[in-house]
């Protein structure tokens, strides 16, 4: 997917220069409709139930602008920008990381972290930090390929993982739910999961487990990360309107957040985000 970047641009430029005179990138943006790209199965951010986060995100925001929104689904894994924003089947991600170079990164609206899930009645209910002591003889379950991995490492805890998909189609495979099945099961001692995942999911089946924010974890690679909306590059204009919009309705952004249960985290990542 990297080497899209460059392909993205020059492909922008040349829409933006194609038709009439004076014709812009940003006519590609529909102005009867709210145009999600989402991945259908991707609970609890997005679901094309329009059950997740994302989507009740999506009708707030859409209806500010007042229009209905459309979706174009695809699963959030390699191909998933070329085949719906760069193909201009619809506008806006509403859940992307901040500095990918194949979206146009809007201002963020969420600053979350991986967090250690726990059984709450377990000896590691109270574990904070990847370098506690008990985690030397627990098995803990990891997302291959995330940055919690290197912490692992450094922590010399890497004999005894259990390790889950990165990529995969959630609506045949879901690392998450498994990993969580498996900590039920005692498979797994802890969980290490992206909080916005795990927050939710253990809030809604009102699992016996405990989600702890990673906030004291000082090496390389950081374990905290700002979330923005994704729109095309070249997109100038739509980025500013869609920055205008969050800014404008952050606070309903942060109840719809904080109602589903997602670590709420402060700008530098160093605690939890105040309420408004």
């Amino acid at each position: 997917m990297a080497a899209w970047g460059p392909k993205l641009a020059v492909a922008l430029m040349l829409l933006g220069s194609a038709g009439p005179a004076g014709a812009q990138v940003a006519d590609l943006v529909s102005r009867s409709a709210f145009r999600v790209c989402a991945d259908p199965a991707a609970w609890p951010a997005s679901s094309e139930d329009g059950t997740g986060y994302e989507n009740r995100i999506a009708e707030l925001l859409a209806g500010e602008l007042g229009r209905p929104v459309e979706y174009t689904w695809y699963p959030m894994s390699t191909g998933f920008i070329r085949r719906t924003l760069a193909a201009a089947e619809c506008d806006v991600v509403i859940g992307y990381a901040q500095g990918d170079e194949l979206v146009l990164n809007t201002n963020h609206w969420l600053t979350s972290s991986w967090v250690l899930v726990a059984r709450a009645d377990g000896p590691l209910a109270e574990v904070d930090a990847l370098s506690d002591p008990r985690l030397r003889e627990a098995r803990i379950g990891i997302v291959a390929g995330t940055p919690p991995v290197d912490h692992l490492a450094y922590n010399r805890l890497l004999t005894n993982i259990e390790s889950y998909d990165l990529f995969a189609d959630r609506r045949y495979n879901s690392p998450p739910d498994r990993m969580l099945a498996d900590l039920g099961a005692g498979t797994i001692d802890a969980a290490l999961m992206w909080g916005p995942i795990a927050g939710p999911l253990v809030k809604e089946r009102s699992l016996p487990f405990v989600v702890t924010p990673l906030l004291k974890e000082e090496r390389m690679p950081h374990l905290f990360y700002r979330i923005t909306m994704g729109v095309r590059q070249g997109e100038d204009a739509w980025k500013r309107e869609m920055n205008s919009l969050i800014r404008r309705n952050q606070d309903r952004i942060d109840a719809i957040l904080r109602e589903a249960g997602v670590p709420l985290l402060n700008d530098m990542g160093t605690g939890l985000k105040a309420a408004g």
